[in-house]
């Protein structure tokens, strides 16, 4: 007869290094090809965004910068492609080399297909809002 302890070593030696084990020599596993899509966290990219729809994008960074009210966003849509989206301003507002500028985040939805653009603004001597920076987002 082992002492318990002993007992205890065995079965715990046993849980561990147990584990699953599947062994096929028929080859009847699924095999998938390129054109198989699975639900993986990436995606393929989309169509590019067109210039009309950049134009959308543009007037409403322009808008919701103009009204200047935090934590808003406005809404664009292009009834030409379907796309469609929101733009929202991002932190505060900073200087650049002597005006008032602004960053921000559109969304672009086209399709099934979702991406990002970022974008920068700076005020005119009008007040109104240019935008000079609107690019696919790439997370830093």
């Amino acid at each position: 007869m082992r002492p318990a302890g002993a007992v205890m070593t065995l079965i715990l030696i046993g849980l561990s290094s147990g584990g699953c084990s599947l062994s096929r020599t028929d080859n009847s596993f699924a095999r998938m090809d390129d054109r198989d899509i699975t639900g993986s966290l990436g995606s393929a990219p989309g169509p590019a965004p067109t210039e009309g729809d950049l134009a959308f994008a543009r007037n409403a960074a322009s808008d919701v910068l103009t009204k200047g009210d935090k934590d808003s966003s406005q809404p664009w849509e292009n009834p030409e492609t379907g796309a469609r989206g929101s733009v929202t301003p991002l932190a505060q507002a900073y200087v650049s080399e002597g005006r008032t500028c602004r960053d921000f985040l559109a969304s672009y939805v086209n399709g099934r297909s979702e991406s990002w653009l970022q974008g920068a603004a700076c005020q005119s001597s009008q007040g109104r809002w240019e935008i000079h920076t609107l690019k696919p987002w790439r997370q830093s």
